[in-house]
């Protein structure tokens, strides 16, 4: 394509992680859309706050990271986002949402349609789709004949078999965990047993043409029906787990744009999503070069099977 920098429309929840080391900003897409730009892909926001301080705030920190907030709506009558998030013993996190909150009232803008336009990605996730308001917002925006990249992402008690199918029957690239792939796999593979007979058994399904799971310190794997990429997990100094499955979408997503392999974005995101574990919060301030030289420090071989 002409244009100098690729376009990501990324959907659903803005908000605060609420953490032992105080209160970050937050939300799946939104973590997307911050890695994505400093990346160097132009990404939107598209999402839904309250007219409280929270908001105000979350709207200053898009302005200021240069993702616009023009589709970012203000919600009078609902607060905006919260998360509490709570580090365990192994570094994962648990969370307690807050509902209903400001982005679960996203509401049909007709700009969208001109928006979508020259967009070449939509990511999009599960917890956006828990609140009827917003989830039939997203189902009209996956109708978009766009590249569509789902974030399973799921947060109990908001989600539920037969929203997860209509998503994953929308995507061109599905990103989930382990856990979530044991999950999804009950639900429609119920006989596959390894994780290869459970993403067979998706692809069967979904017809989806590519899968990523992530497997924290084991690393993560890309499957497509053709090939598998494997990639182990760079070893780091964990300070809190939170955000890092979502700035590993954003590193892959924009190598793929950018036209780099497979391999190549697989380990870019494996870095970037090891990089994020060693800092407090999702989205902390750091620079491309800072990331070069991790890397430069953290040799990795990604292997291929075919």
């Amino acid at each position: 394509m002409d244009k100098k920098n690729k376009k990501v429309i990324c959907f659903g929840e803005v908000l605060y992680d609420i953490l032992p080391s105080g209160k970050k900003v937050g939300g799946a897409p939104m973590n997307v859309a911050y890695h994505l730009r400093v990346l160097n892909i132009d990404s939107v926001m598209v999402s839904r706050v309250g007219t409280d301080g929270n908001g105000h705030d979350l709207l200053q920190f898009l302005k200021n990271i240069i993702i616009p907030t023009d589709y970012c709506q203000r919600d009078p009558l609902t607060l905006t986002g919260e998360v509490i998030a709570e580090v365990l013993e192994n570094n994962e996190v648990s969370y307690d949402i807050r509902y209903p909150v400001a982005w679960d009232y996203i509401s049909w803008d007709d700009r969208f349609d001109s928006l979508f336009n020259d967009a070449d990605a939509f990511v999009y996730g599960s917890l956006a789709a828990r609140h009827e308001t917003t989830r039939s917002t997203l189902f009209r925006l996956l109708e978009k004949p766009v590249y569509k990249v789902f974030d399973v992402n799921l947060r109990a008690p908001y989600y539920s078999k037969e929203i997860i199918q209509d998503l994953l029957s929308r995507a061109d690239l599905v990103k989930l965990n382990l856990q979530e792939l044991q999950i999804v796999a009950e639900w429609f593979s119920p006989s596959a047993k390894s994780e290869q007979e459970c993403i067979a058994g998706l692809q069967e399904v979904f017809q989806t043409k590519e899968i990523i799971v992530t497997k924290g310190s084991e690393g993560a794997s890309y499957y497509s029906p053709a090939l598998i990429y494997n990639c182990p997990a760079y070893r780091v100094q964990v300070n809190d787990t939170v955000g890092s499955g979502d700035s590993f979408l954003a590193a892959f997503l924009a190598g793929k744009l950018k036209g780099e392999s497979i391999e190549t974005s697989l380990d870019y995101a494996a870095a970037l999503g090891a990089y994020i574990a060693t800092h407090a919060g999702a989205c902390p301030e750091y620079s491309r070069l800072e990331l070069e030289r991790f890397i430069w420090n953290h040799p990795r071989q990604v292997s291929a099977s075919y």
